[in-house]
């Protein structure tokens, strides 16, 4: 019967439901990076990383992290799997940051979600992982080489959504003063 239901639906709205199921799933990945235990000293230690790391951040850094790991997973197969690992480290490094400021991990990662820039890389994330899933389903079928040109227009919208994103995170570090050598 569910078989039937979806069989009616079309393909754009399966398409739709897919990144929907695959943006509540990333999500609930992410938490539960977040809700991983860590000690004062592994949290600290992580802290410092993300320190070193910001030290020179800029859209082009932040876009090409984050395109990169998009395209990785567009892989069939293997996409979703690495995909799934780097959220739940984010979390990880979410939980390990609020830690290190004695604030409430899961509230710190919810509270991230009014920025835009935020809705738009899990967006992007998910798109991804839904693609990989369809395209892996299109070989399957052996339809692949159709299934492709949908592949990289999803990849096309996907950098620019994550380049807007980019944007948007370094425009609110600099408003806000964060990061304090954040630049274009």
């Amino acid at each position: 019967m569910a078989l039937d239901f979806w069989r009616k639906i079309p393909t754009r709205t399966k398409r739709i439901l897919t990144i929907a199921a695959f943006l509540l799933l990333s999500i609930i990945i992410t938490v539960a990076g977040v809700l991983t235990p860590l000690s004062a000293s592994e949290a600290s230690d992580l802290k410092q990383e993300l320190d070193q790391i910001r030290e020179n951040i800029n859209v082009q850094f932040i876009f090409g992290n984050n395109f990169m790991v998009c395209l990785a997973m567009f892989v069939p197969v293997a996409g979703p799997t690495f995909g799934c690992y780097v959220l739940y480290n984010t979390g990880v490094v979410i939980a390990a940051e609020s830690i290190t400021e004695g604030l409430p991990p899961l509230m710190v990662f919810l509270s991230l979600f009014i920025f835009p820039f935020t809705w738009l890389e899990f967006l992007a994330y998910s798109t991804a992982f839904a693609e990989s899933v369809w395209l892996t389903w299109r070989i399957i079928q052996r339809r692949g080489k159709s299934e492709l040109v949908n592949a990289c227009m999803l990849i096309s919208i996907c950098a620019v959504v994550l380049l807007a994103a980019a944007i948007i995170e370094i425009a609110l570090i600099s408003y806000f003063g964060g990061f304090e050598r954040a630049s274009w």
